[in-house]
């Protein structure tokens, strides 16, 4: 016979929570949420608390601050979660600003404990418990005990079968403190200000019987509340190189002869880099692909971080997204964290059952990040494509680059080993005018084209040409009128 105990699990109400806190938050725990001040304890707290009490589960929420429950209210209210029908229903407020300011942890504790004997609340929050230890640290009360008054409510908590937490202002979780100790659960939130950026973190530092995901997760306060966004997983799955291309039914790109110099298309499942200066067709070539998707049954998502984007003045691209073939997600908006860019983007995919998804451009994407995500960018960036790819869906990136002649890149960021497929676009000089080149890179796993060759831009969008040199020596077909000099270090990408 098992006696192993079973901890139930209680869905917090917050996006994104229950996944960093291994599934949810363990039933009659003793919780600590620390952090400092406006880091969105409260709202935490009053989100958590309104999606679980029930007039069968009902919470008390202690208010040791200043100022009244009410002024609190007002604030909390303007958030959807909040219900004004609970309150008093299955919520109660206890202000205990009174016994708290006579520092008497004993005489804090005896009202806790009554409350709670004569409503027995499933959910008990004390906000801010970090006052009744700043009140009880004064000379007028030598026999105030901390630590024993932290070790009786957690005890006192977990035998009444309350789900219990403490709101504290903390500023370094390495303190010496009996609450770290006692408490079942430490959560830590963080917020910085980068330039003109406002960061927002979450740690989940301790979550006893339970695996948590570690590190810091960015979070956003909004009109709904809290959303935490935990890192997008990414499927185990065999990589490219073990798996055989034939595996991968190819995909049309939408412009003409492009499939052939890829191999036959772009295997499905792969990501593509497109990389070229500015002006070069990039864009055209991602909307191009989203096209022959939709031309093909294939709905698409694209994410635009351009200040100017050139899609939404295409009108076949704009026809598509209004009908619903192809959705875009639009952040072109500063301080974003690469987890919350990536489940904007999955959370689009799974509504449209998209298969080919566009970023255009990573340049963009950079600058949309704000500074506190930039130094581990190039990681941040793995992780996007792998848990993009993990879906199944076919990923198309483009990345500006300034054309030097003489120096070959494919992405300012190193991340060129990261795709599957790479798509390089060049300009050179040819009688005195710009002509634009392109090449296949690698396809991984597959044959590919290793011509260079010419293309032009019209009104019918991006069309391939011949190679740069035929068999005569010839540029395009007809006769070079310059220095071999002027063209040779574009033969670099081959």
């Amino acid at each position: 016979m098992s006696t192993k105990v079973t901890i139930n699990r209680l869905a917090t109400g917050v996006p994104g929570f229950d996944e960093i806190l291994g599934g949810g938050l363990p039933e009659f725990s003793f919780n600590l949420i620390a952090g400092p001040p406006g880091c969105g304890k409260t709202t935490l707290a009053h989100q958590m608390m309104f999606a679980l009490a029930t007039p069968e589960r009902p919470a008390i929420f202690f208010t040791v601050l200043g100022e009244p429950p009410l002024k609190m209210l007002r604030y909390q209210q303007q958030f959807s979660f909040f219900d004004e029908d609970a309150v008093n229903r299955s919520i109660r407020y206890v202000n205990l600003a009174d016994d708290t300011l006579a520092g008497d942890l004993d005489e804090v504790l005896r009202r806790i404990v009554s409350e709670v004997e004569t409503h027995a609340p499933a959910l008990v929050f004390v906000d801010s418990f970090r006052s009744v230890v700043l009140a009880s640290e004064t000379e007028c009360n030598p026999n105030n005990n901390l630590p024993q008054f932290v070790q009786q409510l957690g005890m006192l908590m977990t035998t009444w079968h309350a789900t219990t937490f403490l709101l504290g202002e903390y500023f370094n979780e390495l303190d010496s403190n009996p609450i770290f100790t006692v408490a079942d659960g430490l959560i830590w939130l963080r917020q910085s200000v980068q330039r003109n950026s406002m960061v927002r973190k979450m740690e989940i530092m301790k979550m006893r019987g339970q695996p948590t995901l570690p590190g810091l997760h960015t979070f956003r306060i909004g009109n709904s509340g809290v959303t935490v966004y935990p890192p997008a997983p990414v499927a185990v799955q065999a990589s490219s190189e073990q798996l055989h291309v034939s595996a991968h039914p190819r995909l049309k790109m939408g412009i003409p002869r492009l499939d052939e110099m890829l191999g036959g298309g772009l295997p499905k499942g792969y990501s593509l880099l497109i990389a070229g200066p500015s002006g070069s067709g990039k864009s055209l070539l991602a909307a191009a692909f989203l096209e022959e998707g939709a031309r093909n049954g294939e709905t698409g998502v694209m994410a635009v971080f351009e200040q100017r984007s050139n899609h939404l003045r295409n009108p076949k691209l704009v026809e598509l997204i209004i009908s619903g073939k192809v959705g875009i997600v639009d952040r072109r908006v500063p301080d974003l964290s690469i987890d919350e860019i990536v489940q904007q983007l999955l959370s689009e995919i799974q509504r449209l059952k998209a298969s080919r998804v566009v970023i255009d451009s990573l340049s963009g994407f950079e600058l949309a990040v704000a500074p506190a995500f930039r130094e581990d960018f190039r990681e941040s960036l793995s992780r996007m494509v792998g848990a993009l790819t993990s879906t199944g869906v076919t990923v198309l990136m483009t990345s500006e680059l300034e054309d030097r002649y003489t120096d070959l890149r494919f992405s300012p960021y190193g991340t060129a080993f990261l795709t599957d497929a790479i798509i390089v676009q060049r300009y050179i000089e040819v009688d005195s005018r710009l002509q634009r080149i392109m090449a296949v890179v690698k396809v991984r796993a597959s044959a590919h084209s290793d011509e260079l060759r010419l293309y032009r831009i019209d009104d019918n969008g991006l069309q391939i040409g011949d190679r740069l040199y035929n068999q005569e020596g010839l540029l395009g077909g007809r006769p070079t009128q310059h220095g071999a000099g002027d063209i040779r270090s574009s033969e670099d990408i081959s």
